[in-house]
């Protein structure tokens, strides 16, 4: 669970670009549930070499058949609800929401797209698209795939004022880790060009698992997600804030700076819990008891689709 502090990881330059949660964050082990069916464990990779201690051995191998029966456990429980209580948001935004908005020749901004771009080379060319990279670290712009950035800012994206010429801007998994996300959505709106659109998808405040992010000091929540997955180090385990990020705020905040919601979705699943059958039962439980009162407050993930208005004067836009 600790990792719920921390980004998802970018597409591959390899391949269309647009990939499934399950293949984006196979390389750290994660679980992982798309779409309507049963997710797949990818266990994660050795944390180290292993002592050549049998006792150790045997009980390494006790404790992830444990784990294992209790995924079992967790994924037959899942695979009996209904597919709008199971549909994984970072999957759905993918496969869904980025592909209903990505036409020929548009100026795309990658917002935090870094040395991972979410769209890849190949992609890019297919469709004649032009990319603006942004992220707050020139470094990590640096290192992307040769050809895919034709320009990058490096710039805290709550301090950006764009050039009001995207078509479309994609923020995945980044808000959260903004500590001014009303300025942010000033940022993207100055980005955006009068009927361009900005797809955002994030974490929401008011999940069990970003509520205990907040409460893990950074430094140990480091520590773990190095030691668990030391192939992180490097790209992972930037500091989580979660600023508004609840669909609500975000409603208001994207009025606020002059753009419209044309579509919002929200998600109700999350696999931080399903390594233990217990805990897991507990979260399901109580997900579904605040889903009858308020789905909004029972989202655990949601994206957005905001508009800035056609007729948006630059004022508006650069506040």
């Amino acid at each position: 669970m600790f990792a719920a502090c921390l980004p998802s990881p970018r597409a591959s330059p390899a391949g269309r670009g647009v990939r499934s949660r399950t293949e984006l964050w196979r390389d750290n082990g994660h679980l992982s549930l798309g779409g309507r069916g049963p997710a797949r464990y990818n266990p994660p990779r050795p944390i180290a070499a292993a002592p050549s201690n049998r006792r150790f051995s045997s009980s390494l191998r006790l404790l992830r058949q444990f784990l294992e029966s209790q995924i079992r456990w967790s994924y037959a429980v899942e695979r009996r609800l209904a597919p709008e209580l199971t549909t994984d948001g970072y999957s759905d935004f993918a496969k869904r929401l980025v592909p209903a908005y990505l036409e020929a020749r548009q100026v795309v901004y990658d917002v935090g797209g870094g040395k991972r771009p979410y769209i890849s080379r190949e992609q890019k060319s297919a469709l004649g698209l032009t990319i603006v990279g942004v992220d707050i670290s020139q470094a990590e712009l640096d290192r992307a795939p040769e050809g895919v950035y034709d320009r990058t800012i490096c710039a805290d994206v709550s301090r950006l004022r764009g050039s009001q010429d995207a078509d479309l801007l994609i923020c995945l998994a980044v808000l959260e880790h903004v500590g001014d996300v009303a300025r942010a959505f000033d940022s993207i709106a100055s980005c955006l060009k009068p009927g361009g659109r900005a797809l955002i998808f994030v974490p929401s405040r008011n999940a069990p698992f970003a509520r205990l992010s907040l409460l893990i000091p950074e430094g140990l929540k480091r520590r773990m997600l190095y030691y668990v997955f030391p192939q992180s180090r490097g790209h992972q385990g930037f500091p989580s804030y979660y600023d508004h990020c609840t669909p609500r705020h975000f409603a208001k905040l994207a009025t606020k700076a002059g753009l419209r919601v044309e579509e919002e979705k929200l998600y109700f699943v999350s696999t931080y819990f399903h390594a233990l059958f217990p805990a897991y039962l507990i979260w399901r439980l109580s997900k579904q008891l605040i889903y009858l009162f308020s789905r909004r407050a029972a989202a655990e993930t949601f994206a957005m689709v905001l508009s800035k208005p056609i007729d948006a004067s630059p004022a508006q836009a650069s506040p």
